[in-house]
């Protein structure tokens, strides 16, 4: 779908994954993980550290395939997708954001039963990922630029790894919020650095750092991070709304606000709406003319 503006620094064009049956891309990720690990390991239960979406993906695999699922959140999560996780069947371990934070440094969890399953840096969860750089390259093979938004790095690695043997010439972004952006700051360094975490309505993306072990991927495939502001944000996501009748989160609504924003390289730019599950009560606030 193209993005119905007029005035658009570039030819934007919306790769739409909050139209998922979960309202997120972690549906691809969550299911190519667990199709390739074998029916025993699966049969004493899966889970993963999310906060929220990557939940909903894992979740909505386990029920399919009728095992077990816990999901570890932190405290902070929104009530829109926790009461999706417990309508997929899951478990939910409620943590402070420091503690779940290393659940995903030390991949696990003490105490929980079954396959751990990370939400950025799995192998299979990545190329479950990259299929959306393939989709992107059947409907638009001349793209230019894609823009991703940047939680850990498994979403626009993947699609970067997809795009770079057929299409090469095109270029991926992170998307950043300021209030939160390790990919950007461990770029000014040349290495993974931490930063202050403030928490927002975007709360898909913008972790403490970058995992240590996303960094070789990331900062070898992505061509940089492009930082946007809360009220950039939020003012794409009414734009997605009043222009193409799209309902994004947070988090998706970066890419388009950088795209916006004219920090991308000119031509055909693709934006990745990576999710669409948004608190209603936040939403009419944005939507009210607010930046919640």
């Amino acid at each position: 779908m193209r993005l119905n503006v007029e005035d658009a620094p570039a030819e934007i064009w919306l790769k739409l994954e909050n139209l998922q049956p979960i309202g997120s891309f972690k549906l691809r990720g969550a299911g190519n993980a667990m199709r390739l690990a074998p029916r025993e390991t699966l049969e004493k239960g899966v889970y993963t550290a999310s906060a929220g979406n990557m939940a909903q993906g894992l979740a909505w695999n386990a029920r399919r395939l009728g095992v077990p699922c816990t999901v570890v959140v932190p405290e902070t999560a929104p009530q829109t997708k926790l009461a999706a996780i417990e309508r997929l069947g899951a478990r939910i371990v409620k943590l402070p954001y420091a503690r779940w934070w290393q659940v995903l440094e030390d991949h696990g969890y003490p105490g929980i039963e079954g396959l751990f399953i990370h939400p950025v840096s799995d192998r299979a969860v990545i190329a479950g990922n990259g299929t959306i750089g393939l989709e992107i390259l059947e409907d638009l093979p001349d793209v230019d630029t894609v823009i991703v938004p940047f939680g850990g790095g498994g979403l626009s690695c993947g699609i970067a790894c997809a795009l770079r043997p057929l299409r090469p010439q095109a270029k991926v972004f992170a998307s950043e919020v300021e209030t939160a952006a390790p990919f950007a700051a461990s770029v000014a360094v040349g290495k993974p650095a931490a930063i202050e975490h403030t928490a927002s309505f975007v709360d898909g993306i913008g972790g403490k750092s970058v995992l240590l072990e996303m960094w070789p991927l990331a900062s070898r495939l992505l061509a940089g991070s492009l930082v946007v502001s809360l009220a950039q944000t939020a003012a794409a996501l009414r734009l997605l709304v009043d222009r193409n009748h799209v309902i994004a989160e947070g988090a998706g609504a970066t890419s388009v606000a950088a795209a916006l924003d004219g920090k991308a390289e000119k031509g055909k730019v693709v934006c990745v709406v990576s999710g669409g599950n948004i608190d209603p009560a936040t939403l009419a606030k944005i939507l009210g003319g607010q930046n919640p």
